[in-house]
């Protein structure tokens, strides 16, 4: 099965802002790329980055500078057969839970991501198409009601996570000791905990 993997290499991960600098968010953001390439190198489908703008990576990449939403629908018309999408900043990915968003039969396999976005999907209905605006978890299954596609849902903390904001790079120092968390511990990013509450800090900073 094709798997998709998108990725922004223009200005990647802005909402890190606060916590990381330009080159240190860029870095992140490769170092997830990475991660969730090596979780699927050990499944049994071929990942190719779709990227904004050229990029190196071990896999095949696809350029395409369109909005995500156009630009996944248009890797997904080109591939006959099911096809798979997967973020590229699903730091906390691994085989096992992959493994486990490939397994069902549906015409449509959705892992959800938290606040309702959607992580990863599999696309076995030749006419699905992703649209990631607002709710698009809610929207995905409305879209795979109306072509007649049914639909299974993966509950998987490790899908549902993706780094998008300072508070989720706490989760990647906690469970994982990948790429992702090496290009944090790199920046000096590390775990706070605050009135009981974990959070990141840079090292020699009190507080996120």
């Amino acid at each position: 099965m094709r798997v998709f993997v998108p990725f922004d290499a223009r200005d990647p991960k802005t909402r890190l802002a606060p916590v990381l600098d330009d080159d240190e968010r860029a870095a992140v953001a490769r170092a997830m790329r990475r991660d969730v390439l090596d979780a699927l190198a050990e499944t049994s489908h071929d990942p190719v980055v779709l990227a904004t703008e050229s990029v190196d990576a071990d896999v095949p990449v696809t350029v395409d500078a369109s909005p995500l939403t156009e630009a996944v629908n248009d890797a997904l018309a080109g591939v006959d057969g099911p096809a798979a999408v997967v973020m590229a900043d699903l730091a906390l990915a691994t085989p096992a839970a992959l493994d486990r968003l490939f397994a069902p039969d549906a015409d449509v396999v959705l892992a959800p991501g938290l606040g309702g976005g959607t992580n990863a999907l599999v696309a076995r209905h030749p006419d699905f198409r992703v649209d990631y605006h607002g709710v698009s978890y809610r929207d995905h299954r409305e879209a795979a009601a109306a072509v007649g596609a049914d639909v299974a849902t993966v509950d998987s903390f490790r899908l549902a996570v993706d780094v998008d904001d300072p508070a989720d790079l706490a989760e990647v120092l906690i469970h994982t000791d990948g790429h992702t968390a090496a290009a944090l511990r790199e920046a000096g990013v590390e775990l706070a905990v605050d009135e009981g509450r974990v959070a990141v800090s840079r090292s020699g900073e009190n507080g996120a």
